[in-house]
């Protein structure tokens, strides 16, 4: 039985090293653009969405992050979704309306399970520019962030483009696991579109053109779920487009956002991340993400079996170390990319941790209703 066991359980860990493997080759596959050109010189008439709820500590920032920015202003239209905020976020936005911010407020009688799919689609709706980036109310940027993105777009014939999303100004370490934890998530959906394969993205830095958001319906079908404005989109998008989504492998195109403070915020937010997974259309992805999950509960399991013989420890033993090896070579490029490599180094407390992270968000993921942003959805 153990001998059985056991083999099941290599099988897994051998598994999870050729996803790895596959997801070093990915990543290397991305290029940086070698042709970028001028903020001046772009011609494709942006729409910037950002949904916000309750931001008025971090909307100011990223509207003069926005102001900003060197992209012909005329070809630059700017619509900010305020989704029932109860605090002063709508005033701080609409004083920005002698900058061409365009304020749009939810007014939504009948309760809905994703009002940020709602915010978007009718941002949408009002939009008039063709390309369509989205990103968050608590996001940071640099001035080259928005024509990066459209030079990519104007040279590389996509139909959407994923960009790097990164944590910045922790105050803790727990904030620092988070961002080496974050970025191997970054890394995952880069390296998938690396290998010509769609499974991730972060909706805090995602363009898409306006025709084929209607083209795949929009959000149509899958806004039964307050989250998946992003990962979900993306998916239908590759159906329809396979091989024309790219990653943008640029630091001037990294958007930078905020790790939770604490672990009750950062649990419903991988909860509502992993509600999502079963809606993919892409099964496969779906599969290997099972398999994942496997490969991490056969760990807890080994450690909780080693009281009970020491053999397991050792099974276990070999399972980490092959593990923390293999996600160290993945992470290394990932957080050279982001300037970041020291935060590898974490990975000796991260991976321990992460596997029993791992196997709780999976099992209660898709199994419960969460909180978010002051809303109780699922």
């Amino acid at each position: 039985m153990i001998i059985i066991y056991s083999s099941i359980a290599l099988l897994l860990t051998s598994l999870y090293l050729v996803v790895l493997i596959y997801l070093m080759k990915g990543w290397a596959a991305l290029r940086h653009p070698t042709k970028k050109i001028e903020a001046a010189l772009l011609l494709t008439k942006v729409t910037l969405l950002i949904a916000a709820r309750n931001e008025e500590e971090n909307i100011r920032l990223t509207i003069e992050d926005i102001l900003a920015q060197d992209y012909p202003k005329h070809l630059l239209e700017v619509i900010i979704v305020d989704d029932h905020s109860t605090d002063s976020t709508a005033d701080i936005i609409r004083s920005y309306a002698p900058h061409g911010i365009k304020l749009l407020q939810l007014n939504e009688a009948q309760k809905l399970n994703s009002y940020k799919k709602k915010a978007i689609a009718e941002a949408i709706r009002l939009s008039t520019g063709d390309l369509m980036v989205a990103t968050d109310a608590d996001c940071r940027m640099g001035a080259q962030w928005l024509s990066s993105v459209v030079s990519y777009f104007e040279t590389q014939n996509c139909v959407m483009i994923s960009s790097p999303v990164n944590y910045f100004q922790e105050k803790s370490l727990f904030e620092r696991l988070q961002t080496l934890e974050f970025s191997y998530l970054i890394g995952i959906g880069a390296a998938f579109i690396g290998n010509k394969r769609a499974s991730t993205c972060n909706g805090a830095n995602l363009a898409y053109r306006k025709d084929v958001f209607y083209e795949v319906g929009g959000f149509k079908g899958i806004d039964d779920l307050a989250s998946g404005d992003d990962e979900l989109l993306l998916q239908k998008v590759a159906e329809r487009y396979p091989g024309r989504i790219g990653f943008l492998k640029q630091r001037e195109a990294i958007v930078y956002t905020h790790a939770k403070p604490n672990l009750t915020e950062f649990l419903q937010q991988r909860r509502r991340w992993a509600s999502k997974s079963t809606k993919y259309k892409d099964k496969s992805v779906v599969a290997l993400a099972v398999c994942i999950w496997l490969f991490n509960l056969s760990l807890l399991v080994n450690a909780l079996l080693g009281f009970y013989n020491v053999a397991f420890w050792k099974l276990f033993g070999q399972q980490m170390l092959l593990k923390f090896v293999f996600e160290a070579a993945f992470l290394m490029p990932i957080m050279s990319f982001f300037k970041r490599p020291g935060l590898v180094m974490l990975l000796i407390i991260l991976s321990p941790i992460h596997i029993l992270y791992f196997v709780y968000v999976g099992l209660i993921g898709n199994t419960s209703k969460y909180s978010w942003k002051g809303r109780v959805v699922k």
